[in-house]
């Protein structure tokens, strides 16, 4: 239902590349995650992926308060569950907005991006640093979000110390930091200025139909949708 297209942004003339957003749920609590955060870090490479890490809160009951899990990152994967008809769980993986999977291995992560990859785009996005420009297009029913994701590309080692993975260093990479709404798209070109990034964050603009992971969506949409439209800019260009 979602797929992505991107421009990679340097400082100079931005290059045009149509990589597909992988979004890993995951928990430090869930002894079931670790394999899915080491697929994840072995797709964050490909030229053609934009990897993300969100950390959720339901496991923070089990003993141990994941450390860079926030309630807007559940929120998004609930969104996603309402969309795609069943309960949030971990690890899930979620490519380009529309194929979903428990996605604890490489091979299935591999097809997952596969399978995304050959969604067409409903738009185009072009990017300065600190400005970010979404074509005219066709939106999808029901209009669009604009989403800024803050990540860091680094490999985060954290020692967990309670709970159901207590008492080992979990390596976890492309750890998201934030989630911010900037605005919608309708389908007519709009201008978003993109605001600085923390020191070593990178950042990924996403245009979402509003019937994908947007906590105040709902309405299904058919097969003509929504579809995943990013900007991935490096550290400190935006």
């Amino acid at each position: 239902m979602l797929a992505a297209v991107a421009v990679l942004l340097t400082g100079a003339a931005p290059a045009s590349v149509s990589p597909v957003v992988v979004e890993l749920f995951t928990s430090q609590g869930c002894s079931s995650c670790p394999p899915a955060d080491a697929a994840l870090a072995q797709v964050a490479d490909r030229p053609d992926v934009i990897a993300l890490s969100f950390g959720v809160t339901y496991w923070d009951r089990l003993g141990w308060r994941d450390t860079f899990a926030r309630p807007e990152f559940t929120e998004r994967q609930r969104a996603y569950a309402r969309r795609l008809g069943h309960d949030p769980y971990t690890p899930e993986v979620i490519a380009g907005g529309r194929e979903d999977s428990v996605g604890n291995s490489r091979r299935i992560v591999d097809a997952l991006i596969a399978a995304a990859a050959r969604a067409p785009a409903a738009t185009r996005v072009t990017a300065t640093p600190g400005e970010a420009w979404i074509a005219a297009g066709v939106a999808p029913r029901g209009g669009a979000d604009v989403w800024l994701v803050r990540y860091d590309p680094r490999t985060a080692r954290v020692p967990v110390k309670a709970g159901e993975n207590n008492g080992k260093t979990l390596p976890i990479r492309n750890v998201v930091r934030s989630l911010t709404r900037l605005g919608s798209w309708e389908g007519p070109a709009v201008r978003f200025a993109l605001p600085e990034a923390g020191a070593d964050l990178r950042g990924v603009v996403i245009v979402q139909g509003r019937s994908g992971a947007d906590p105040g969506g709902g309405r299904r949409l058919s097969g003509q949708a929504s579809r995943l439209v990013v900007i991935y800019t490096p550290a400190n260009s935006a």
